[in-house]
């Protein structure tokens, strides 16, 4: 009898046992992954913070620009005004300059009108003044005239003739001078002209120039600013999955706290029923316990292919196609995964079970898919990126090898690929610190 009662004892304590290490297994696996969430939250937290830093130097950077703004359109008051006072002296020039070349023209004609009065004069003196010394001689004129008023006529006439010929002689030398120094005037008034329309070139030279390093330094600040812009865009699009990716933790957690409470029961309602055998001393073959594990499976539709064999192991290839770049350093920076090149449309499938946590278009990604992972204990993350189109949406559950979309060229891509990342933990930004090499993982 002791040697029967014996056995339904030790069936109760294995059972036990199992349900307890069952249980403590799960609530070890809740435990780790409550660990992944608070990396997550502090990541988070990091992001936000990082966010309105960006935020802070945008503003920034806007106040700069709204300055140089205001300079700009005070510098450019100043080129019209100085354009207009340009245009002003470029005319002020054009009509001195006409009036130079008339006077010019006045010149040669009074010039002329001179040397030939002087021809007039130099033949009418050498008729009237035959001896010489440039006096008319009385006594010639007294002895052709008939009568006393005779003289008197005769000798005012000549008077008259010579003192009007040297009137018009020092008249026209007048003119000509006078002519001469209006001349020198307005050359003068062109002169200082010139140079103030040099002075005003030069003013609106120096300010085009300034306005030219104030536009300089606008489009340098707008950079900057559009770079700050994709940096918080980028650090939206880590908030988002990062967000995401805490939600998919959750809900592994509550799975595992479900499945340990399940468990819980189970053992003691295993404990229960074989204290109940042993009270009724029960004898007989002995009844094995056996747990079964249904592992949920979708081939789903595909096209563009077939499907990937399925390789054993925790995780198989997501890809059919030629590895068209490794892991690790390459030209142009750190490549965080494995690209697998293929042509458009080439299935892609989940490289181990898990939970989407992102579907979705992003710049660089461009059609991507992630998904969490919790395998014998430990938490991984994938990406799957560059897809022509995903067939699966975030928190849905999804097996290994089962279509989530199909390889394309979207994105920051150069040529139709799946690129394949893997991360040990959670999913990390750039520089992706977390990422691990594929090839650690899955046999290409």
């Amino acid at each position: 009898m002791k040697k029967r009662s014996i056995l339904p004892a030790a069936v109760v304590f294995t059972l036990s046992l199992g349900g307890m290490l069952g249980y403590q297994s799960n609530a070890a696996a809740a435990g780790d992954l409550q660990q992944k969430k608070s990396e997550i939250e502090s990541k988070l937290s990091n992001v936000e913070s990082e966010m309105n830093k960006k935020e802070n130097q945008i503003s920034d950077i806007q106040d700069k620009q709204a300055s140089l703004g205001g300079q700009l359109e005070a510098i450019e008051s100043k080129i019209q005004s100085a354009n207009k006072k340009i245009s002003e002296q470029e005319q002020n020039i054009s009509t001195t300059k006409d009036q130079i070349a008339d006077l010019k023209k006045n010149i040669a004609e009074i010039k002329k009108r001179i040397e030939d009065r002087n021809a007039i004069l130099k033949d009418r003196a050498r008729a009237m003044q035959k001896n010489g010394g440039g006096s008319v001689n009385y006594l010639d004129v007294f002895l052709e005239a008939k009568s006393v008023g005779d003289f008197i006529d005769r000798f005012s006439a000549v008077k008259t003739l010579v003192e009007a010929d040297r009137q018009i002689l020092e008249e026209q030398k007048k003119d000509e001078q006078d002519l001469k120094d209006k001349q020198a005037s307005v050359e003068k008034k062109l002169s200082d002209l010139e140079s103030m329309l040099s002075d005003l070139q030069s003013l609106k030279d120096s300010l085009k120039q300034d306005e030219s390093e104030k536009s300089a330094l606008i489009k340098k600040l707008e950079k900057q600013k559009d770079s700050l812009k994709e940096e918080k865009m980028s650090l939206s699009e880590q908030k988002s999955i990062l967000a995401d990716q805490k939600a998919s933790i959750e809900k592994a957690i509550a799975f595992a706290k479900k499945q340990a409470e399940e468990e819980r029961k189970a053992a003691a309602k295993a404990d229960a029923a074989a204290k109940a055998q042993t009270n009724a001393g029960s004898t007989g073959s002995n009844a094995g316990t056996t747990r079964s594990a249904s592992v949920k499976s979708s081939s789903g539709s595909h096209s563009g292919g077939s499907l990937p064999q399925v390789s054993s192991g925790s995780f198989t290839r997501p890809a059919s196609g030629y590895i068209s770049s490794e892991f690790g350093g390459r030209s142009g920076g750190f490549h965080p995964g494995i690209d697998i090149a293929n042509s458009i449309g080439t299935p892609v499938v989940a490289a181990a079970d898990g939970v989407v946590f992102r579907a979705y278009h992003s710049s660089s990604y461009g059609n991507c898919v992630m998904i969490t992972h919790y395998i014998n204990g430990k938490l991984y993350t994938t990406v799957y990126a560059h897809l022509s189109s995903y067939s699966v949406s975030t928190g849905q559950h999804v097996s290994k090898g089962q279509q989530i979309g199909a390889m394309g060229n979207t994105g920051e891509s150069t040529g139709p690929h799946l690129h394949f990342e893997i991360y040990n933990g959670r999913w990390t930004p750039p520089p992706h610190t977390g990422a691990q090499n594929p090839r650690n993982y899955v046999n290409f």
